[in-house]
């Protein structure tokens, strides 16, 4: 009931919800949450300092109780495109569960457990979105999953089919050792967050831009800016360019100064692929393409335009309702902490390097820990224009530092070749790539035709068909006498017995009135008894007779028949008559394993390297077929 009531999340958003394992109620309770969510973002402040988020940054406020979520402490935070975001934020919680024991914590978005999606090949059968609420945590620094209770002797026992978060909770501190994810589970979902947090600085790129003074002004004191402004562009509507189709009122284009802009990789490559031409009125023309700059100018641009549709929407708060937040005891805990950790990295108090860095801290501050729990959130349009009111401005100080701007970040991750994909492709599936040793290059296609075969054989349900992972399955097994009894239904069933399908067929044929003296003739000789042998000969004969018949059309034709059974069968119809040998030569029998093979590789082919049917059921079952290269020789030949 608890998940019918609680509203969904959206479609781009992760909730993360970190409780106190051993039960915390009361006043002291709620004390204790809320020291442990300001200590826990003062520790990983040097992280979060330094991070650009897409579209919110990671907020830790307290939660009162309400129903049977016990109060608790956490937040949702929106990441947009950049799907990195939410995989930070993971990591994040997971290192504040070790990093605080009596916290366990549960992260989800509206997928539901996205961390078990992370690791479906390797869950235990009984684990389905329908039972998985509430079991999946980190505690301690590690992934645990409350089970299903097998036996009603366990003291853990749990009531079907999930538990409540203040039962989940009371098994985590009691027993979780005996909860702890499988090593598979733990291993794939890890190896999506390792990396961190040397790979916060690989996802950013540095890129010159061609801005105004007063944007560069801006981005100086909040460096996070950057990511709205991107947005705003990104997501243009007519209305928004509006105030773009006359000289800009915020940021004209007469006092532009070259600078270094920090984004995240997913915001540069949001605002490089935007094909945009700048209305004439509003004064930004660009140079010719072949110009050295031409790039740092567009890249001006289109940031000046996502700058100016955030200011046109701004509410016009006057500058002295923003709130004086970085003064008090809680900044200077934050800062002492900072410098413990060595976020300054020894640069000198009062050197560029140093205050690029203390804003960095003091939006993070502003944003994510000072930011009251029942305060509205303020607009980006609003900031600018404030920072823009109490910031001083010195176009002669911009121009200086741009003549020795240091190097850009080089962009060539923009371009993915194919093999780089396939790379990436093989990465993310465990897989080595082949080696190029020939006698390696040797492909079994008894191999091919095994595993389609086993496939086949696997039961099906409405939830899809599994892979034959393991060679050491128990194989399918033949009830003759079920078999038989089956057999027996359909062919000797009684008259009374045919249902409206056999009546349909009975009037297809038009069955004359003197046929019902056959028919019961037919009747009083099925009712003895006829022997499984004698029901299996007859069933054989009518197969026969099905050959006989398929075997003139163009379907039987185009089976490829075994060689050898097939000149065994005519030489011993030469000894039984010149007519029977070509008869006999057409129900040789079909060789499976060949055209199952042959059907496969004209299929891979048909797929011209593309994902198919083929390739995704095949490399599904460890099976990788070669490139067909006939294809390739003649598609170079065609281009000679």
């Amino acid at each position: 009931m608890e998940a019918l009531r609680r509203p969904a999340l959206p479609e781009d958003a992760v909730r993360y919800r970190l409780f106190a394992a051993a039960a915390a109620a009361g006043p002291g309770g709620e004390a204790l949450l809320r020291r442990c969510a300001e200590l826990a973002l003062v520790r990983f402040a040097p992280l979060l300092a330094a991070y650009v988020w897409q579209r919110q940054p990671f907020r830790l406020h307290y939660v009162p109780r309400r129903g049977e979520t016990p109060a608790h402490i956490g937040g949702t935070t929106l990441f947009g495109d950049n799907v990195e975001d939410e995989w930070f934020i993971v990591y994040l919680v997971r290192e504040i569960t070790r990093e605080f024991p009596g916290l366990a914590a549960r992260i989800d978005d509206n997928d539901g457990e996205f961390l078990l999606i992370e690791a479906a090949d390797f869950l235990p059968k009984w684990l389905n979105p329908e039972n998985s609420e509430n079991r999946v945590f980190f505690y301690k620094g590690e992934l645990h999953i409350i089970p299903l209770s097998e036996t009603s002797e366990q003291d853990w026992d749990l009531p079907a089919p999930c538990p409540t978060i203040p039962q989940a909770l009371a098994l985590l501190s009691t027993r979780s050792e005996e909860f702890l994810a499988a090593e598979p589970i733990r291993a794939a979902l890890y190896k999506r967050i390792e990396g961190y947090p040397e790979k916060i600085q690989a996802s950013l790129h540095r890129a010159h831009c061609f801005l105004p003074a007063g944007i560069v002004a801006v981005l100086r004191q909040r460096p996070s800016l950057v990511a709205a402004a991107v947005q705003a562009f990104y997501l243009r509507d007519p209305g928004d360019l509006r105030a773009c189709r006359r000289p800009f009122r915020t940021f004209p284009a007469d006092q532009r100064v070259m600078t270094l802009v920090t984004f995240t990789r997913c915001l540069y490559a949001q605002l490089v692929q935007q094909k945009f031409v700048p209305d004439r009125r509003s004064g930004y023309t660009l140079p010719t393409p072949s110009h050295p700059q031409y790039r740092a100018y567009e890249l001006g641009m289109k940031l000046a335009h996502g700058f100016e549709i955030l200011c046109s929407k701004s509410s016009k708060v006057a500058p002295d309702a923003k709130r004086n937040v970085l003064s008090g005891p809680l900044w200077e805990r934050f800062l002492r902490s900072l410098k413990e950790k060595d976020y300054f990295k020894g640069e000198m108090e009062g050197s560029a390097k140093y205050l690029e860095l203390l804003h960095m801290a003091e939006d993070h501050f502003q944003q994510s820990v000072a930011l009251p729990e029942s305060s509205a959130e303020v607009s980006p349009g609003d900031e600018i224009l404030t920072l823009l009111q109490t910031t001083s401005i010195d176009l002669k100080e911009f121009e200086r530092e741009a003549a020795c701007l240091p190097a850009e970040d080089d962009d060539s991750w923009l371009d993915i070749t194919p093999d780089a994909l396939d790379q990436m492709l093989k990465e993310a599936r465990n897989e080595s790539l082949p080696s190029t040793n020939e006698e390696e290059e040797k492909y079994d296609l008894e191999t091919v035709a095994e595993s389609m075969k086993a496939f086949v054989s696997k039961v099906s349900t409405h939830e899809g068909a599994e892979m034959p992972w393991a060679s050491d399955e128990s194989h399918v097994t033949f009830d003759v006498d079920s078999f038989t009894k089956a057999l027996d239904r359909i062919l000797g069933a009684d008259s009374e017995e045919l249902d409206s399908d056999d009546l349909d067929e009975e009037e297809e044929f038009d069955f004359s009135d003197g046929d019902d003296e056959d028919l019961d003739a037919g009747n009083q000789r099925q009712e003895q008894k006829v022997s499984p042998e004698e029901l299996l000969g007859s069933l054989r004969s009518y197969m026969n007779e099905m050959d006989r018949e398929l075997a003139q059309t163009n379907v039987g034709k185009s089976f490829t028949k075994k060689r050898g059974a097939s000149s065994a069968e005519a030489a011993t119809s030469e000894s039984a008559g010149p007519g029977s040998g070509a008869e006999d030569a057409e129900l040789a029998p079909v060789d499976v394993d060949m055209n199952l093979v042959a059907n496969l590789l004209e299929s891979y082919s048909a797929q011209a390297g593309l994902a198919g049917p083929t390739s995704n059921i095949l490399q599904s079952m460890g099976v990788n077929l070669p490139e067909n290269t006939d294809l390739a020789g003649s598609s170079s030949r065609a281009e000679q």
